[in-house]
């Protein structure tokens, strides 16, 4: 059993219904009212991970509810990670280290081994807090999952947490959904069910005062909040589904602008790197996944990847290859982050069996580099000095890829000496392994005003958006405070 430290947790009718948003405004709501508080998720799963000071690995998702909490990101937030790597397998990462990769049955039978170290992560984490704020994954109700379940009520359960269920009215059938999951739910499991939210709502609240009522006189459960549908809320997505349904879509400036265009490729990982483009005012950001998409971009991203051998194939069979190939003799600025920055060079082996049967693939042939997939995985923060603009730059390094450059140039130092990456003579062509090499506003600029001076634009020479979360979440917290029973929170926890 676990500690008696007060806990509550958001879990959901179905994936992306908004528990991992709901459980940051929860922080910071109790942060600012005086509560020591912090995010737990037993199980993730997402390619957009992050690297703590202590070089373990955990999901940005529960990465950004420590920010609202105010609190330096913790592996015992996320204890296990699946990033997976094909349809049917992941890496699979406990307390912040790689334990293999897994199929599925594979993982089925490591499963009640995870939950130890599950719950010995909470347990050691709840003794530090005065409130805990858990995430669930997916639905609880999925009754294929049920039996080997780890992270909704199993966890609920262990931690003594009550739960809010949290439906997404926007997608429609919302009180369907939470009288079918109270229905498929165990008689121990519905106890544990303390109310509903609605979220994603849009108009005019009188109108559900009906349908709030059936729901507790149908499953004798409230409705505890009605959460308006925040837009543009300025905080890092927790993994691809909005991406793939058009985060990287905004509106096309009107004035003097430069487009970056954003390669999409199957097994992206880390696109929170580019998220702090969105706010800049001159620059477009377009999603590429075909040849034609590139014609008009003044710079391209390769971004990270969790199966760089899968997604450098597509990048050939797409015709993209070649066409970045004939962006090399135009000048246009081409970048790789990560995976990305492998597949620039000229040879790509995988002697362990990392992420294929031991393949060797010959990459773009952009810069004069030769990556080898080792057993160990790099996992470090960084900082360090871009050498051609002379700005500081701060990240974290996740790869098994280590790469050997010849007949490159540098492009930027760690404090600790290292080369950070590397380009061609012209620095038309880039890569380096830090992820985050854009949070640090004043390089973003600098980058930007290259690709408009390239274009025969003006150089704005100064910062036109900054990358700071802290207003974000202070506006998320104020609205969902407000949308919320806080008085019937409290009252769940004991306060």
């Amino acid at each position: 059993m676990s500690s008696l430290t007060p806990a509550i947790m958001f879990q959901g009718t179905c994936s992306n219904a908004g528990k991992s948003v709901l459980t940051a405004a929860l922080c910071r709501i109790l942060l600012q009212d005086g509560l020591r508080v912090a995010p737990f998720k037993a199980q993730n799963m997402s390619l957009n991970s992050f690297v703590t000071r202590e070089g373990g690995e955990m999901g940005r998702a529960q990465v950004v509810q420590a920010q609202a909490a105010r609190l330096d990101p913790d592996v015992r937030m996320n204890p296990v990670l699946l990033k997976p790597s094909s349809d049917t397998g992941s890496q699979v990462i406990v307390m912040g280290r790689p334990v293999g990769n897994m199929t599925v049955n594979d993982y089925l039978a490591y499963k009640p081994q995870a939950f130890v170290a599950v719950q010995a992560a909470y347990d050691s984490l709840a003794g530090e807090y005065e409130v805990m704020v858990l995430e669930g994954a997916g639905s609880p109700a999925e009754v294929n999952l049920k039996a080997h379940d780890i992270v909704n009520m199993p966890m609920a359960r262990y931690a003594q947490a009550k739960v809010l269920l949290v439906g997404d009215i926007d997608r429609g059938g919302v009180f369907a959904s939470f009288v079918g999951t109270m229905e498929i739910l165990d008689d121990w499991e519905r106890e544990l069910i303390a109310g509903y939210v609605v979220n994603r709502f849009r108009g005019q609240k009188s109108l559900l005062a009906e349908a709030l009522t059936y729901m507790e006189q149908r499953t004798g459960k409230p409705v505890l909040g009605v959460v308006d549908y925040l837009a543009n809320l300025g905080l890092p997505e927790e993994d691809s589904v909005n991406f793939k349904a058009g985060l990287f879509s905004p509106h096309r400036p009107t004035g003097e602008h430069v487009t970056l265009a954003l390669i999409d490729l199957p097994h992206i990982s880390n696109f929170t790197d580019f998220e702090p483009f969105l706010a800049e005012p001159d620059l477009f950001v377009k999603i590429a996944r075909t040849p034609a998409d590139l014609a008009d971009a003044d710079g391209v991203i390769l971004p990270g990847s969790k199966n760089v051998i899968a997604d450098l194939k597509w990048l050939f069979n797409s015709g993209l290859a070649e066409a970045l190939k004939k962006y090399r003799g135009e000048g246009r600025e081409i970048v790789g982050i990560c995976g990305g920055f492998q597949m620039l060079g000229i040879s790509i082996d995988d002697p362990y069996h990392i992420e294929s049967a031991g393949e060797s693939l010959t990459g773009l042939g952009l810069l004069d580099l030769a990556t080898v997939l080792e057993r160990d995985k790099t996992l470090t923060r960084q900082s360090g000095r871009h050498l051609a603009s002379g700005l500081a730059v701060h990240g974290y390094e996740i790869h098994h890829g280590q790469s050997r450059a010849t007949g490159t140039c540098d492009i930027l130092t760690f404090d600790n000496g290292e080369s950070g990456g590397a380009g061609n003579p012209a620095q038309t062509i880039w890569g380096t392994y830090l992820h985050g090499i854009f949070d640090a506003d004043p390089f973003r600029r600098w980058f930007i005003d290259r690709l408009r001076q390239r274009r025969g634009l003006a150089p704005l020479n100064s910062v036109q958006a900054s990358y700071d979360l802290e207003p974000a979440f202070d506006r998320l917290a104020e609205a969902v405070r407000s949308q919320l029973d806080m008085s019937a929170i409290y009252g769940l926890l004991g306060k």
